[in-house]
C-alpha cells in the first residue's frame, strides 16, 4: 500500500485490447528469477468485456495478417496462448489446416482474442474508466516520484473515488474513429466502428438507398455486405480514388512489419523515415485485398450483365456536408474531377474513413505536463515504448499505439505485437530490477 491506501502494483495497463492482452501474457511468462513470480499487473478496461472491432465482424471478412502473427509467437514460439493453441483446444487443427488458409476469418480471430482474455480475467477490471493519473506528492521536491495514483472509477459500496498505484503505466486505449469533417454522427449516420450494431437496428423494408463513404478495407467490405444482405438496396460508394487501391501483401513488402524493421525505422534518418512511409503505406493504409475486390467488381459485373445497378461509384470525390432533409439524409459530395458538387439523397451513411493514431494525452492527465515532446510538439519515445519525461518522474509510462513517428508502419498493428509486448515487458522488468533513469 501507498501513504495513501492505494494497493500498488508493478504494472497498470490502461485499456485491455490486444496489445494490453499480449502485454498481460509477456508478463506473466516472464518470472522473475528471485520469486518465480511475474510483475504484479491490473489492467482497466472502459467497456463492460472484451472486445476487439466487433462491429466489423462480417461473416466473410477475413484478417490481413497471418495467423502466426497472434498475441505471442513471435516473441514465443511455444506459448500456451498461441493460435494454434487456441485451434487446438477448439478442436479445429486439423480443419483448420486443410482449409489451406493463413488468413482466419475475422470472427474466428475474435474469438480466439476472447479464449486469451478469459484466462487474465483475474487481472483485469472491466467497466472501470481510468479518469485522473497523477503525482502521489508536489512535483516541485526534490524527490522523483517512483509511482503514479491511479483514479479506476468509484468504490461501488462507499462510492468514493477508486485508486490503485503503479510503479509502471502502460497506456493502450486504441485508435480514434474519424469522421469526415463537418459530418456529425446521428441515428442514420454512423463510424464503421459501430457499424453491425446500427446496421441491426434500421429498418431494413425503409432500406432502400445506402451511402458508404471511404477507399479501404473496411468501406470494401461493408459495400459487399450490404450488396448480399440487403437486395433491394442500392449502394452508392464515395472514393477519393478512381477504384480500391490494392494492399501491397508481397513478400519483400511485407518485410517492413518486420521486427527488424522497427530498428531501421526508429534509429533511421528523417529522410529515411519519410522515403518509407511514401513507398510502403499502401501495405496497410486506405487499401483493400485484392479477394475484396475481386468479389466486388464480380458483383458490379453480374449486375451489368442483368441490366441492373446496385452499387453507384462516385469516383474522385469527398463527401462535404451531411444533413437531413424531411425523411432523408443528404450528401453533399464534390467532385475532384470535374469540381462539381451534387447531392444525394439516401436512408444511411457508413463513414469507413478510418482512425485518428491514439493520443495518450487524456489517459496522462495530470502526467501529460512531465512528458517530453519534441520540436514538432510530439511525444518524445524511448526504442523501448517507453516516454522520456523530465525528473520529476521516475515512475515508467509506456505507450503502444500513437508511436508512428518515432517506431513506423507497426506501431499499432498486430503484425509487430508479440514483439513489441514482449520488449514493453523486459523494459519493466529491468527497471523493477535494476531502476534506470532515463530523463530529458
Amino acid at each position: 500500500m501507498d501513504k495513501e491506501g492505494s494497493p500498488i502494483y508493478d504494472v497498470v495497463g490502461i485499456g485491455f485490447g490486444p496489445s494490453n492482452l499480449s502485454l498481460a501474457i509477456a508478463l506473466d511468462e516472464l518470472r522473475s528469477d528471485e520469486t518465480g513470480e511475474p510483475p504484479a499487473a491490473a489492467f482497466f478496461e472502459r467497456n463492460s468485456s472484451f472486445s476487439w472491432h466487433r462491429n466489423m465482424l462480417l461473416p466473410a471478412a477475413k484478417m490481413q495478417v497471418s495467423f502466426v502473427k497472434d498475441l505471442v509467437t513471435f516473441r514465443n514460439p511455444t506459448s500456451p496462448y498461441s493460435f494454434v493453441s487456441y485451434l487446438h483446444e477448439r478442436g479445429r487443427l486439423p480443419q483448420f489446416i486443410n482449409n489451406h488458409d493463413f488468413f482466419p476469418t475475422r470472427r474466428e480471430f475474435h474469438d480466439y482474442l476472447e479464449w486469451v482474455a478469459s484466462r487474465f480475467s483475474h487481472r483485469v477490471q472491466y467497466d472501470s474508466q481510468v479518469t485522473e493519473v497523477t503525482l502521489p506528492h508536489e512535483a516541485d521536491t526534490d524527490r522523483p516520484a517512483e509511482h503514479v495514483r491511479i483514479r479506476t472509477g468509484t468504490d461501488p459500496v462507499h462510492g468514493t473515488p477508486a485508486y490503485v498505484s503503479a510503479r509502471n503505466v502502460v497506456i493502450s486505449t486504441g485508435l480514434v474513429p474519424k469522421m469526415p469533417i463537418g459530418v456529425e454522427r446521428d441515428e442514420r449516420v454512423c463510424h464503421s466502428s459501430e457499424f453491425l450494431e446500427r446496421f441491426r437496428g434500421w429498418d431494413k423494408r425503409g432500406l432502400k438507398r445506402i451511402a458508404v463513404v471511404g477507399t479501404g478495407q473496411s468501406a470494401a467490405e461493408i459495400v459487399r455486405f450490404l450488396y448480399d444482405s440487403v437486395p433491394d438496396a442500392t449502394v452508392t460508394a464515395v472514393l477519393p480514388a478512381y477504384g480500391y487501391p490494392i494492399a501491397d501483401n508481397t513478400p519483400f513488402a511485407n518485410q517492413v512489419f518486420d521486427p527488424a524493421a522497427v530498428d531501421d525505422y526508429y534509429y533511421g534518418m528523417d529522410d529515411s523515415k519519410d522515403v518509407l512511409w511514401q513507398y510502403h503505406k499502401n501495405t496497410n493504409y486506405s487499401v483493400v485485398d485484392d479477394e475484396v475486390i475481386r468479389d466486388l467488381y464480380q458483383r458490379v459485373y453480374g449486375d451489368e450483365v442483368r441490366g441492373q445497378e446496385r452499387i453507384r461509384f462516385m469516383r474522385l470525390s469527398r463527401v462535404t456536408g451531411v444533413k437531413r432533409v424531411a425523411d432523408d439524409t443528404r450528401v453533399t459530395v464534390h467532385s475532384m474531377a470535374t469540381d462539381q458538387v451534387t447531392d444525394i439523397d439516401v436512408d444511411a451513411v457508413v463513414c469507413a474513413t478510418g482512425y485518428e493514431p491514439m493520443d495518450p494525452a487524456g489517459a496522462l492527465g495530470g502526467l501529460e505536463k512531465y512528458c517530453v515532446r519534441d520540436e514538432q510538439g510530439r511525444y518524445r519515445v524511448e526504442r523501448d515504448y517507453r516516454l522520456t519525461t523530465t525528473p520529476h518522474l521516475r515512475c515508467g509510462i509506456y505507450i503502444q499505439g500513437g508511436t508512428e513517428h518515432t517506431h513506423g508502419l507497426s506501431s499499432s498493428l498486430l503484425s509487430n505485437i508479440a514483439v513489441r509486448s514482449g520488449e514493453i515487458a523486459r523494459s519493466i522488468a529491468d527497471g523493477l530490477t535494476a531502476a534506470p533513469v532515463r530523463t530529458s
